[in-house]
């Protein structure tokens, strides 16, 4: 079942997440929403979705950078290396987040990453990312974290940007001013 995105300045999206401990039948319907939720995404179509963004304080998290969905319990950076200038393989090298509609931002990340996780049956896992699959993984964690990209780009002194529509009715990115 589709569930609503929750958006800043809700508390479960900068607190830290519980850790999954029961892989039961209350979590396999947990990441049934979360897929739903995900694939109905449209504007701006979803690449990731965390618990948190759906009101849930799981560290749980999905991610979607092509057709594939896949499902990460417990994760946990134990490995980076490497940095981006932005989201890599993309044209637009900016963030932005499905829980802060219309702002984007440059994050630096680091461009690979050795990842430990768990899946939906609770196998334990660990396995390298890089490109932009690596950039989205960062991004969920920091969600299960209670870190959102806004406060990552601020503390790297980069800039954030609003998208508005021109006299066109264009989308632009407007520069946001603190």
């Amino acid at each position: 079942m589709k569930r609503p995105i929750v958006h800043a300045h809700n508390d479960v999206l900068t607190t830290p997440a519980k850790t999954v401990t029961r892989f039961d039948k209350k979590l396999v319907s947990l990441i049934a929403d979360m897929k739903d939720t995900l694939i109905a995404t449209k504007n701006p179509k979803g690449v990731g979705l965390a618990a948190p963004q759906i009101g849930e304080p799981w560290r749980i998290f999905l991610t979607k950078p092509a057709d594939a969905i896949r499902v990460f319990i417990n994760p946990e950076i134990i490995q980076k290396s490497g940095q981006t200038e932005g989201a890599p393989e993309r044209e637009n090298k900016l963030e932005g987040c499905l829980s802060i509609p219309t702002i984007w931002g440059k994050v630096k990340r680091a461009t690979s990453l050795t990842l430990k996780y768990y899946d939906e049956r609770g196998t334990i896992h660990h396995e390298q990312f890089s490109g932009f699959l690596a950039t989205i993984i960062q991004h969920e964690t920091d969600h299960v974290n209670g870190i959102l990209f806004t406060h990552r780009a601020l503390m790297q002194k980069e800039k954030l940007y609003q998208a508005t529509r021109d006299e066109k009715g264009k989308e632009v990115l407007e520069e946001i001013t603190l």
